[in-house]
């Protein structure tokens, strides 16, 4: 895992070195193994190296083919390098390192960007072949691995991080109003729009081409598809998904160095720990995050996993204190989220690190395999919708709401009732998506009120939700909600959030869920082997542990990876949220609206209303624009 960036001079000058060195250090926390920067041309690429696989200065890049006419800055890993690298060496090529990298490169000269269809992995990488003078940037098929870039009449950049670009005259000076209405909406910013008016990020599954003079396009090259079911078998669907479970971890234990595995007591963690355990000799080094609150405190669950496969485990209990932090975190994300987790990861990801260098992690199972009760709210709202509006909208949600006692919990009772009932006077689809907003129209109308009329201001982001549904070409709603959340949420919302606190401590975190080939098997089996009746969800993954796993991690509740941020804003945070938040300090973004801010802290610290999700976007927000946007103003 890496850093990587790259500066292309569309006038055909050389990149001057200072910059080059400049957006490379920028990344300095993803490699701090050592750095290197090559200029061929009108090119400069960069690289910080975090040493996972050949430890030796071979593995030290850019790195360049025999004659050095193609160079690559590359990013992640190639979990099936090893065979690709037996078919390459008869091919004729030859290698001079034990790296990945240098695979990719060799793969490139044999099938040309045909070749992203061989690899199994997470990656991101841009490759520079000078007989043709264009530039290749590309992204893993989920979006694992992030490639932002900046695109001017003068220039073209990219790198690992925002952070890498901004070292660019005059680039990040303006804000993208469309992206901030999404942002409030969503509570993150989807691709390929970033807050940055000026840079863009690939999306999953895709490559970029640019030639010397500047001409780009952007090309799919993998995009998930659910199909009608190939297998029916319940027994050897069963089978067949425990078999790429098992080879998804083996692969990934592919390392030169000590990696362990993040636990929360949950069955995605706790069944990549599992398969973890038998193909090693040696204990799992197991990590868990703890909180005092005891709604939040699953860390009982996660040692007794940890005792069941013999773990070697480690725990660390987090505080209201720990979000002391949060102006770092908001740099380290280099846009703002309103999923507070981020905080829980970073700290999670700060402990793993002071023993191994790799760690694997569960995500990606709830996205493909159901774990959400969104999918489950999904057939409760057919009903819903089915009693007539003036009873439903005007008489049964008012009263109910009047009736909702104010909670909190990890995502409280009130909060997604509420939510639940204001989607009744929509289509199903639509409520997917309501469901998740932080902010609806109405809210950041009023929010957003100081920007006026500019452009973007009043982007609609249930348009971007139908526009995925539209893609997904499923035919059961359920493996359309499933498309949206795998395509959309997840390399949105989750995955930025494992990659930026993880890669803050220079830590590399592997996704065995999101092996592709599992993803793909998961879209071509029936709806019913991921969600079971109304209740059994993720019922293929819980199949496939039962007798390896405890009936009692199998069975619980999902809980989710959550921060008791409720509470901590009622207590020791609270002081830090007002300040922050302050008429003053709001105001002086030029972006919101005070008073309507002022009313939603109002209303929480009363008790009247569980706004916490709201608060921390606003939090983040403003925390990031005084980072970003006030402190570089010209």
């Amino acid at each position: 895992m890496c850093g990587i960036a790259g500066l292309l001079m569309l006038d055909g000058s050389s990149p001057p070195t200072d910059l080059i060195e400049k957006m490379t250090g920028a990344l300095s926390h993803r490699g701090p193994d050592g750095w290197g920067a090559h200029q061929i041309g009108p090119i400069a690429l960069g690289h910080r190296r975090l040493s996972i696989i050949d430890l030796s200065a071979a593995g030290n890049q850019p790195m360049c083919n025999e004659d050095g006419t193609i160079w690559i800055t590359y990013n992640g890993e190639i979990y099936n390098f090893a065979d690709l690298r037996r078919v390459l060496e008869q091919a004729g090529h030859r290698f001079r390192s034990n790296t990945d990298s240098e695979v990719v490169l060799h793969a490139y000269e044999q099938w040309g960007p045909d070749c992203l269809q061989r690899f199994n992995g997470m990656f991101a990488f841009g490759l520079w072949d000078d007989n043709r003078k264009r530039l290749w940037v590309t992204r893993d098929r989920l979006g694992v691995k992030p490639l932002f870039f900046l695109h001017t009449p003068s220039v073209f950049a990219f790198g690992s991080e925002i952070k890498a670009l901004l070292p660019i005259p005059g680039a990040g000076r303006k804000m993208d109003y469309a992206a901030l209405s999404y942002y409030l909406a969503l509570n993150y910013t989807p691709a390929p729009r970033t807050l940055f008016a000026d840079i863009r990020q690939l999306e999953p599954g895709q490559y970029l081409l640019v030639e010397a003079d500047g001409r780009a396009q952007i090309h799919t090259y993998w995009q998930l598809e659910y199909r009608d079911p190939e297998q029916r078998d319940l027994r050897q669907g069963i089978e067949q998904f425990t078999d790429l479970l098992e080879d998804a971890v083996r692969i990934r234990l592919v390392s030169d160095v000590p990696f362990g595995s993040f636990l929360s007591g949950g069955v995605d963690s706790s069944a990549i720990a599992y398969w973890m355990s038998r193909a090693m000799r040696e204990p799992v080094k197991t990590f868990t995050i703890s909180f005092q609150e005891e709604s939040f405190n699953e860390s009982g669950y996660a040692r007794r996993v940890a005792a069941q496969i013999g773990a070697d485990h480690h725990e660390r209990v987090v505080a209201a204190d720990a979000a002391a932090i949060l102006p770092q975190l908001v740099w380290h994300a280099e846009e703002p989220t309103a999923d507070s987790s981020m905080l829980a990861v970073y700290y999670l990801a700060q402990m793993t690190r002071e023993h191994v260098t790799m760690a694997l992690s569960g995500d990606g199972a709830d996205e493909t395999i159901a774990g959400y009760e969104t999918y489950q709210a999904y057939y409760l709202h057919r009903l819903y919708r089915a009693i007539p509006a003036f009873l439903r909208d005007r008489m049964l949600t008012p009263l109910i709401e009047a009736l909702l006692p104010v909670s909190e919990g990890k995502v409280s009772f009130d909060f997604k009732l509420r939510r639940f009932l204001h989607s009744g006077g929509v289509t199903s689809e639509d409520a997917h998506a309501l469901w998740r907003m932080i902010f609806n129209a109405d809210q950041r109308r009023r929010l957003l009120a100081p920007l006026g009329g500019q452009p973007g201001v009043a982007a609609e982001v249930i348009d971007l939700y139908r526009e995925y549904f539209r893609r997904s070409g499923a035919r059961h709603p359920l493996d359309r909600m499933l498309y949206v959340d795998t395509a959309f949420y997840l390399p949105n919302d989750m995955l930025v959030k494992v990659d930026r606190m993880s890669m803050a401590h220079s830590l590399e975190v592997r996704v065995p869920f999101l092996d592709y080939r599992l993803v793909e098997f998961l879209a071509r089996v029936p709806p019913q082997w991921k969600l079971r009746g109304l209740t059994q969800k993720k019922y293929l993954l819980k199949a496939a542990m039962r007798g390896r796993l405890p009936d009692a991690i199998l069975d619980r509740k999902k809980a989710g990876f959550n921060l008791p941020a409720g509470p901590w804003m009622k207590r020791g945070l609270k002081p830090f949220v007002m300040d922050t938040l302050s008429p003053r300090r709001v105001r002086d973004t030029g972006l919101l609206d005070a008073e309507f801010v002022q009313s939603l802290l109002e209303q929480h610290f009363a008790g009247l209303a569980d706004n916490s999700h709201q608060i921390w976007c606003l939090l983040t927000l403003v925390l990031w624009h005084e980072k970003f946007m006030s402190a570089r103003t010209v």
